[in-house]
């Protein structure tokens, strides 16, 4: 397989990302579609969404310009899922459907998935299979959506990811899954020159629904010929560390303050790493150096020896767990920090 086969699919995905990044700024001025300052986000002004129309067209241009027509099919059918929550996303940054709409909206397309083919196979039962494929999708889907507060933090930490998962998969031979890994790093990449700290435009969950899926997608398609199951599950867990390690963290604390899952807060991992004190960019960095180890960790336990894979993988994980006390204490120095300040 020649690496440079995927060199323009990542420069036009990126190309077509940053040139359309201006243009969706202005339809979503145009139209309204802004965010407004919230408990969940950062920033102190209204900023124009609509950047995951950039970032969708882009990858998928790339993918239909430049994909072998054996592959077209299957390119289609995941494209066709992402664009429908592109859609949905871009309805609810205008008009707040609400999660639950989201959520049927991620379960619908799915079960397109599905049907067409594409589901995680741990199991002789298709059932499990399915169930299990529709946990994992609406998992990363809604992580990826969750870390969707902080500039230029979903758009870094999917480059990063869709980096690795290229590099998995070239290595395994996989060609779809390394074409869409490259397509949607590329993307990623041209909208994140707009999105990095100062933003001057947000991807919405038009953006964020779209970039979930194509990560989960790009987790159910890894196929590995020598390792055993039993370790290369852990694969795409590792290279998605840390919207699993967020998504888990958030939905823990607030069932243990008691509110709603579905209720924005600023309770998220950026959040209590500005409570240590550190600015922004700062936090990105570390953030963004987190997915690169996290990426590595899954590249190795990929492709080394079986006799180490297992330590390797395991060690991890034993360190994504080392990580909830700590988040923990920080949101403790937060609240404290805040109930200080109103007193």
């Amino acid at each position: 397989m020649d690496p440079l086969q995927f060199v323009p699919i990542l420069v036009v995905g990126f190309a077509f990302s940053l040139g359309l990044t201006p243009l969706s700024r202005a339809l979503a001025l145009r139209f309204n579609v802004v965010a407004v300052p919230s408990g969940r986000n950062i920033h102190s002004d209204r900023k124009p969404l609509m950047g995951g129309m950039a970032m969708y067209a882009g990858l998928a241009l790339a993918l239909l310009l430049f994909s072998p027509p054996a592959y077209v099919a299957e390119l289609v059918t995941v494209l066709l899922g992402a664009g429908f929550l592109a859609a949905i996303g871009l309805l609810d940054d205008r008009y707040n459907l609400g999660i639950k709409v989201r959520l049927a909206a991620q379960a619908l397309a799915t079960v397109f998935l599905i049907l067409s083919g594409i589901s995680i196979q741990l199991t002789s039962f298709w059932p499990i299979n399915a169930a299990l494929t529709i946990v994992w999708v609406l998992a990363i889907t809604n992580a990826v959506n969750f870390l969707d507060n902080m500039d230029g933090l979903a758009a870094g930490l999917t480059a990063i990811a869709g980096s690795a998962f290229t590099l998995i998969a070239y290595a395994e031979g996989l060609i779809l899954v390394s074409m869409l890994g490259a397509a949607l790093a590329g993307s990623a990449v041209g909208f994140l020159i707009y999105n990095f700290n100062p933003a001057s435009s947000f991807m919405g969950d038009m953006g964020s629904l779209v970039l979930g899926f194509m990560l989960a997608v790009l987790g159910i398609k890894l196929e590995f010929g020598t390792q055993p199951l039993g370790v290369t599950w852990m694969v795409p867990v590792l290279v998605l560390a840390l919207p699993a390690f967020d998504i888990s963290l958030v939905v823990l604390t607030r069932l243990l303050e008691g509110r709603s899952i579905g209720q924005g807060g600023k309770d998220h991992t950026s959040h209590r790493l500005m409570a240590a004190g550190l600015s922004q960019r700062q936090t990105l960095m570390v953030l963004y150096a987190f997915c690169a180890i996290y990426g590595g960790l899954g590249f190795v336990v990929s492709v080394a020896q079986p006799e180490i894979v297992l330590a390797v993988g395991l060690a991890g994980l034993a360190g994504l767990a080392v990580l909830y006390p700590v988040m923990f204490w920080l949101r403790k120095k937060y609240q404290l920090k805040v109930q200080s300040a109103e007193c």
